[in-house]
């Protein structure tokens, strides 16, 4: 068979596409070599892509609360997992609400969500109701509920369902099925691309959360692992800053700070690059909702 000639147009996309994708690997390569370097390297010389000296120091302390980490990504992992779900269910079954045109009053929702995104009622009174109302104080739920629905999420949700005949609706009507089995057994199916990409999204969002753990979260064993790297990282640059205690100046300028950051970035990336390949082609997809009609 022929070899596939590409016309100079296409030579010329393909190379700026490969550049484009190597720049966006560049970053991350660097936070790799950065976290396996010595700090004096990288003091006096900074970053580079070939670290000068390796050196594990980072992950070694790291590795000295290795307990509290597990638990921490334990506790991340489940609010991640369980925020995901319940979102996307809360998410997609308001949107589904709103794309009814059959729902009396899906104007009336459509005004509440918009409203939720244009005001809010300030941090301390929503502090107040999670705490003392909600009894949300020291719980998993304190870090999955806040955030649950989102209505900038549902908007988009509503709008890929829009999109879907009515005709789907009014067939499975006639054969008998409810409003939630039409919604469950026909509209989720069909809404496949632009739930994986509003997940991924949501996902993420749980994953690099700190500061409602930081609001809500005073158990050690209930700390989530941003909250937890985070509180790690302001210690470790507080020995360093402080004049107080010669000694302890002394030993924490010892300490690894710029390239614990580095470790501490690739620790918590992992379970997310595990994530993206499996929802990649429904992310594809979700990105084209709406660009071609017809």
């Amino acid at each position: 068979m022929p070899s596939k000639k590409f016309s100079l147009g296409q030579t010329v996309i393909v190379a700026l596409v490969s550049l484009f994708s190597l720049s966006c690997l560049f970053p991350f390569v660097m936070v790799i070599a950065g976290s396996v370097s010595s700090e004096s390297d990288i003091v006096q010389h900074g970053y580079s892509i070939i670290p000068r000296s390796v050196s594990f120091d980072s992950y070694r302390i790291l590795l000295l609360g290795s307990n509290r980490i597990v638990d921490a990504y334990v506790v991340s992992a489940i609010v991640t997992v369980a925020g995901t779900v319940l979102s996307l269910l809360v998410t997609s079954m308001g949107a589904y609400a709103m794309a009814r045109r059959s729902f009396r009053y899906r104007n009336a929702l459509s005004i509440y969500a918009i409203i939720t995104i244009l005001f809010n009622g300030g941090l301390v009174p929503w502090y107040i109701i999670c705490v003392r109302y909600l009894e949300l104080k020291d719980t998993m739920w304190a870090m999955i509920l806040p955030p649950l629905a989102n209505a900038f999420n549902m908007f988009l949700i509503r709008n890929f369902m829009m999109s879907m005949p009515d005709d789907l609706h009014e067939s499975a009507k006639i054969d008998g099925a409810g409003e939630f089995r039409i919604y469950a057994q026909l509209v989720v199916p069909l809404a496949k691309p632009v739930l994986a990409t509003i997940g991924l999204f949501v996902s993420l969002s749980y994953w690099n959360d700190w500061f409602l753990g930081l609001m809500f979260i005073d158990k050690q064993e209930l700390q989530p692992l941003q909250l937890l790297l985070r509180t790690l990282v302001s210690n470790i640059e507080f020995l360093r800053t402080s004049n107080n205690a010669m000694d302890i100046q002394r030993i924490a300028s010892q300490l690894p700070s710029q390239s614990l950051k580095m470790a501490l970035t690739v620790v918590t990336i992992g379970p997310i690059i595990f994530l993206y390949p499996f929802l990649q082609r429904y992310f594809v997809k979700g990105l084209m909702v709406g660009a071609v009609k017809g």
